[in-house]
């Protein structure tokens, strides 16, 4: 970061250094260069860490032992080739040569590969490795050459922020002052954090790694091999082979087992823990049986409960940045990270995506050690498991729970988590298993899915959606502010509900929201629940002396059941007296009303694209309110329905689904969602200069476009290449496949010069490349799915 950051002319950049640069963990890391991942978000992240490294040595004279001797992934088994067929699609994306090979093609590769337990390979041969002293000594000169300095056995000891001024951090040399302050101290960074009131998600894992004595076979310019089935990564040091794992399960380090003031840590030997692995080398490496060890090594690194890791401006802290949590991948994603936040210090703003590594997305609960002890050892195994769709952790389980629980429980829910939410994913059959199998085809909660969604569009569902942030904002300026944060009017009557989001300077989409106007000077604001926290920062950013506005979080004051569906007023009407009539309760508005016992606030509102309500209940009053609605649904052949079908459901009527399709760096016309603009209001809105320049340069040379695969075989889940008559021009950001339409069907954003038009996608031949294969599509700017929303009006 300081590297870049002098690049973009800041001279005054220090970086106070505990004991010697490279201790902690970069002096143990394996020093791996990948640059494909499995999302195109990542890997415009990781791809520049093999363009810095290869001109680094040049710039600035330090030797750093990069070399592009290539990555040769293998796969023991159909499932684990496939997804590797499909990461080297990502790569196309951006240009990076990522080829399927034989067993025997990798065998020609890497000599020494028993090539008899594998069913194929990918070979990136631009990856590499380099050496991770080396290079962050270059990273250190080229900083000083442009004005940093490094200030070497400087501890700190205490860190401060003097009110409304700058931060303050005392040392063993004395106290330094810094406007700006970024903590990028790995394992560590969570505990200085918390000195200034900051929470940082981390905890400590060992990570294990053995090099062998020299071996006749190795050359220097034997390609790194991952065997991700085997838990392994095996790559050449020297002559040697350096073995190390992402275990199945990893082993937690609570920091106070760390030694004390050690500057290049080593911990103890486990070879009880590192024999499955090292078991898995052998097998695929037989020379290896006979091959002497020369060293183990056991070094502690910090993990994120999400293996992702975190940079940015912490909530609430100004100037105060975080750049933690890298899951042993800090060199290969250092590069990318360290760019992304110089630019984001430099510009005031992020000028890439970063919303989901941004530190804001964590909720509160989330720093609580005993979660992060008992989820870090699964996370750790994820590296190197497979990325199923949809895949659920098991560990730390059960923190944050409906009240409608054991009621979701009772009726066959199998669970999933969402912000540490339980949340009904699908329901089984009775007596029937609700226990998760995987799958890039058919998962085995197809089968049910497909009923919840059919009874969605013939009869009615039920769904839990507790989960979803809820924000009161209050104050006598409310509307005022919310009108200038937000791009659509919300200067309307008590009880309509707007649809609307809220931008940054350049027009991205910050937040994707429903506001329902409670009062003149009161307004509940509703976000999903994965992206709440970060909603809750921008929302509070934004909130100045200058603003008589307070923000509360309300989520947990609300239960809130979503009854959707075609006999969803008849069901409804069993337990109000309210009038539901399309003239008393039309679209969009909402109502305080009387149901069983209790008093709700009922909205009409979809998110599937039927007639349907969403209730929000007091907390106390759900299990009432459920009981009764689902006696009288019985009727009516109501059924309960999980996230996976809101997910099928909401895709088939091409509603946007934001981390999916809507991200910073997407704007509303892009996403086809002009629709939600207020042009005129008053005063305008944050983003209005961007967007209106956006509009007045004509067609659009971005644009989200609906695709529906005319083969009903392969299933869509996100990633996957679009092609316009043969060349890629984006890819599918959100997937399912369509129980209502019989096929696949996906969003995705269509890059193309000339402009966007409505006959540039009727007269365009389109392919879905899935894996490597390609797969005929139809286009539309418009819903496959009741394209016009009639069903909405019943």
């Amino acid at each position: 970061m300081a590297y870049h950051l002098t690049k973009l002319g800041k001279k005054d950049v220090v970086i106070l250094e505990r004991h010697a640069l490279t201790s902690g963990t970069t002096w143990h890391a394996a020093g791996l260069i990948m640059q494909t991942r499995g999302t195109h978000a990542l890997t415009e992240i990781a791809k520049y860490n093999a363009e810095l490294y290869a001109v680094l040595e040049a710039e600035t004279g330090q030797a750093t032992g990069f070399k592009q001797n290539g990555t040769l992934g293998v796969a023991r088994t159909k499932d684990r080739l496939y997804e590797m067929a499909r990461n080297a699609s990502v790569a196309k994306s951006f240009g990076l040569e990522a080829g399927m090979i034989s067993p025997r093609e990798a065998k020609e590769l890497y000599p020494a590969l028993e090539e008899s337990i594998i069913e194929g390979a990918v070979y990136i041969p631009n990856d590499g490795q380099t050496n991770p002293i080396d290079t962050c000594m270059a990273l250190a000169a080229g900083a000083r050459q442009k004005g940093a300095k490094v200030f070497e056995k400087t501890e700190v000891l205490d860190l401060w922020r003097i009110p409304g001024g700058p931060y303050q951090l005392r040392t063993n040399h004395g106290v330094i002052e810094a406007e700006i302050l970024v903590l990028a101290c790995g394992l560590w960074t969570r505990d200085l954090a918390a000195k200034l009131g900051a929470r940082v998600p981390l905890y400590a894992a060992e990570h294990f790694y053995v090099v062998t004595e020299p071996l006749d076979f190795v050359r220097p310019t034997l390609p790194v091999l991952r065997d991700t089935d085997g838990h392994v990564y095996v790559k050449e040091d020297a002559g040697k082979l350096l073995i190390g794992a992402f275990e199945p399960w990893g082993k937690a380090l609570p920091m106070e087992k760390l030694p004390k003031d050690t500057a290049f840590i080593e911990l103890w030997e486990d070879w009880d823990h590192f024999e499955l692995p090292m078991s898995k080398a052998i097998e695929m490496i037989p020379a290896l049986q006979n091959a002497g060890i020369a060293k183990f090594f056991n070094g502690p690194e910090s993990f994120t409960p999400d293996l992702l890791f975190m940079i940015g401006e912490v909530p609430g802290q100004k100037n105060l940045f975080i750049s933690s949590g890298y899951n042993s991948e800090g060199i290969e994603f250092g590069a990318g990270a360290g760019r992304a936040l110089a630019e984001w210090i430099v510009a005031g703003a992020p000028q890439m995506d970063v919303s989901f590594i941004d530190v804001a997305r964590y909720h509160p609960f989330q720093i609580n050690e005993r979660y992060l002890r008992d989820r870090i050892p699964e996370v750790l195994g994820q590296h190197y498991k497979m990325h199923w769709p949809n895949h659920q952790p098991h560990t730390s389980r059960g923190v944050r729970k409906s009240a409608l629980h054991d009621r979701w429980a009772r009726l066959g829910a199998s669970f999933g988590e969402g912000m540490g939410w339980e949340r009904p994913m699908w329901f089984a059959g009775e007596g029937e298993s609700i226990e998760n199998i995987y799958s890039y085809s058919e998962p085995n909660w197809f089968k049910y899915t497909a009923r919840e969604c059919q009874s969605a569009r013939t009869d009615a569902i039920l769904l839990d959606q507790s989960s979803f942030g809820k924000h009161l904002v209050q104050g006598r300026d409310a509307c005022r502010f919310l009108q200038w944060l937000c791009a659509g009017n919300v200067d309307v009557p008590v009880g309509k509900l707007v649809y609307t989001h809220m931008l940054n300077e350049k027009g991205g989409i910050e937040t994707d929201i429903t506001l329902n106007r409670l009062s003149e000077t009161q307004y509940l604001i509703i976000s999903s629940a994965t992206v709440h926290p970060r909603d809750k920062a921008w929302i509070t950013k934004h909130i100045t002396d200058a603003w008589n506005v307070t923000l509360t979080d309300v989520t947990s004051a609300y239960a809130v059941l979503s009854l959707q569906g075609p006999r969803s007023r008849e069901i409804l009407s069993k337990v109000t007296n309210a009038d539901l009539s399309n003239g008393a309760f039309p679209f969009a508005t909402s109502q305080e009303i009387d149901l069983g016992y209790a008093r709700v606030i009922a909205n009409r509102l979809t998110y599937i694209g039927e007639l349907g309500w969403e209730l929000h209940i007091p907390t106390e009053m759900a299990q009432h309110v459920f009981d009764v609605i689902w006696e009288a649904g019985k009727a009516f052949g109501l059924r309960p329905a999980g996230y996976h079908a809101l997910e099928h459901l909401r895709s088939e009527r091409a509603y946007r689904e934001y981390e999916l399709d809507l991200t910073p760096v997407d704007t509303l016309l892009e996403a086809g969602l002009g629709f939600t603009i207020d042009w005129n209001k008053p005063g305008g809105f944050m983003g209005r200069e961007a967007t209106a320049a956006q509009k007045s340069a004509g067609q659009l040379r971005k644009r989200i476009v609906c695709f529906k695969l005319r083969d009903p075989k392969p299933v869509l889940f996100r990633e996957e290449l679009v092609r316009c008559n043969g060349k890629i021009v984006g890819y599918i950001s959100s997937g399912v496949k369509s129980f209502s339409l019989g096929t696949s069907i996906g969003l995705g954003y269509v890059n193309h010069e000339a402009g966007i038009t409505g006959d540039m996608i009727k007269s365009s031949r389109w392919e879905i490349e899935i894996a490597g294969e390609l797969f005929d599509a139809d286009a539309s700017l418009q819903a496959f799915f009741d394209p016009s929303g009639e069903r909405l009006g019943r």
